[in-house]
C-alpha cells in the first residue's frame, strides 16, 4: 500500500510569503520608475514657467486623439495606483504574518549590523502613503493653493500653484520630511528587492546593489528636494 506523498509542513505558507515578497518587489521597481520620471518634470521648474507648463501640458495630449484628452495620464495614474494598493496589501499581509509567527513574547534588541532604513521600512512606507495622498489633493484631485486659498482652476496653472505651494514655508517642511522618509524607503527597498529578486547572489552583487540603493535615494530625495528648497530661497519664482 502506498502512501501519497505530503508537502512539508509549512511549505505552502513560505511559498505564498515568497509571492508576496515577490509582488511587493515588482510593484516597487514600478514605483521607482514613476518617481525618477516624476523628478526629471519637477525639474523643468527651473526652465521657468513656460518650460514647466509646456511639460505639464504635453502630459495630458500625449496618445492624442487615439486616447481622450489627458487618457494617457489616468491611465499612468490608475496604474500607478494598483501598484501602490499591491504594494501596501503584500507589505500588511507580511507584516501581519510576521506578526502571528511570534508566539513567544521576547526583548528585542537592536541589530548593529541592520541599517535605520531598514529599520523603519514600516513607518516610512506609511508616511509616504499618507504623503501620497496629501500630494494629490494639493495638486491633483482638489488642487488647493495654500498662498490663495483658491481650489481647482482657480487655484492657479500648474507653475503657479507649484510656487505658491513651495512659497509656504510649512508646507516645504512637510514635502522635505516626506522625501527623507522616501529616500530611507529606496535605499532599502532596493536592496530588499533585488535580494528578492535573486539578484544579490555573490558579495559583489550585494555591494552593487547597496550601492545602486544608496545612489538612487540621494537622487531621487535630493532632486525632488531642490525645487521646493529654490522656491522658498526665492531663486524660482512667478
Amino acid at each position: 500500500m502506498t502512501t501519497r506523498p505530503t508537502l512539508v509542513k509549512g511549505s505552502r505558507a513560505s511559498r505564498s510569503t515568497i509571492a508576496l515578497k515577490m509582488l511587493m518587489a515588482v510593484s516597487g521597481v514600478l514605483f521607482i520608475g514613476f518617481v525618477l520620471a516624476h523628478m526629471y518634470g519637477n525639474l523643468k521648474a527651473f526652465g521657468g514657467h513656460d518650460s514647466f507648463n509646456e511639460y505639464a501640458y504635453h502630459l495630458r495630449v500625449i496618445g492624442e486623439p487615439l486616447l481622450p484628452h489627458e487618457g494617457f495620464l489616468w491611465l499612468f495614474r490608475i496604474g500607478l495606483l494598483a501598484a501602490i494598493i499591491v504594494h501596501v496589501g503584500c507589505a500588511v499581509a507580511l507584516w501581519r504574518r510576521a506578526g502571528k509567527a511570534r508566539t513567544v513574547k521576547y526583548v528585542v534588541t537592536k541589530n548593529k549590523a541592520s541599517s535605520v532604513s531598514s529599520r523603519t521600512m514600516r513607518w516610512g512606507g506609511l508616511t509616504i502613503l499618507v504623503f501620497i495622498i496629501w500630494h494629490l489633493l494639493n495638486f491633483t484631485i482638489v488642487k488647493v493653493n495654500p498662498n490663495t486659498g483658491d481650489t481647482g482652476s482657480a487655484a492657479g496653472d500648474p507653475y503657479n500653484l507649484l510656487v505658491d505651494t513651495f512659497d509656504v514655508w510649512w508646507m516645504t517642511v512637510i514635502y522635505l520630511v516626506a522625501l527623507v522618509a522616501l529616500g530611507m524607503h529606496l535605499h532599502h527597498g532596493i536592496w530588499s528587492s533585488a535580494q528578492t529578486l535573486g539578484l544579490t547572489n555573490n558579495d559583489r552583487a550585494r555591494r552593487n546593489a547597496k550601492a545602486i540603493g544608496a545612489i538612487l535615494a540621494i537622487v531621487v530625495a535630493g532632486g525632488f528636494s531642490l525645487v521646493p528648497i529654490f522656491v522658498l530661497a526665492g531663486v524660482i519664482t512667478k
